[in-house]
């Protein structure tokens, strides 16, 4: 639950900005709060997560940019690009590198057949391509009061639900060390 709340904590202090103030407003605390994040991590573990580091990257430019262009179009694409990007590289680790990155993530919790691996990392990489692709659908055909409230509530939840159907297929196929 503290992980959680750790790799939600930008999303949420975005929200209640957003809620307070304005799109451009809880685009500054985002960056603001994304950079408290990489920092903490920094500095609790002595290692950053390459996923934190990524989105910060791309929260400190594409964020910068709806600032500067006040044009909050940019910012909603953050989203569906660390998504798509995260979803190519589970999908490529699947070909290109010895062992697929869900299970350099799990192997040592669980134990799994290598197809069911290699399955499994697809499946993931092909949620991260969905889940952006609907960011996008929500950016372009709601309004951004819905897309704040989705990009919160809609993903956290499509992400539980894919995550409890995640613990089903393993379920069958897992084997505990």
């Amino acid at each position: 639950m503290k992980k959680l709340l750790f790799d939600f904590f930008p999303i949420i202090i975005f929200f209640v900005m957003y809620k307070i103030y304005d799109i451009y407003t809880a685009t500054i605390a985002l960056i603001i709060a994304t950079a408290i994040q990489l920092s903490y991590e920094t500095i609790r573990y002595k290692k950053v997560s390459m996923m934190h580091v990524v989105t910060f990257i791309l929260v400190l430019t594409l964020g910068s940019a709806t600032v500067y262009f006040h044009d909050e179009t940019l910012i909603k694409w953050k989203v569906t690009i660390v998504n798509w990007l995260f979803g190519m590289i589970f999908i490529f680790s699947t070909y290109l590198m010895q062992k697929p990155i869900i299970q350099r993530l799990m192997e040592e919790n669980i134990e799994l057949p290598e197809k069911i691996w290699k399955r499994l990392n697809n499946i993931w990489g092909i949620f991260f391509l969905f889940l952006g692709t609907v960011n996008l659908f929500v950016a372009y055909t709601f309004s951004t009061d819905i897309w704040v409230d989705f990009k919160l509530f809609g993903m956290l939840g499509i992400t539980l639900i894919f995550v409890i159907g995640q613990g089903i297929f393993l379920a069958k196929h897992v084997d505990h060390k």
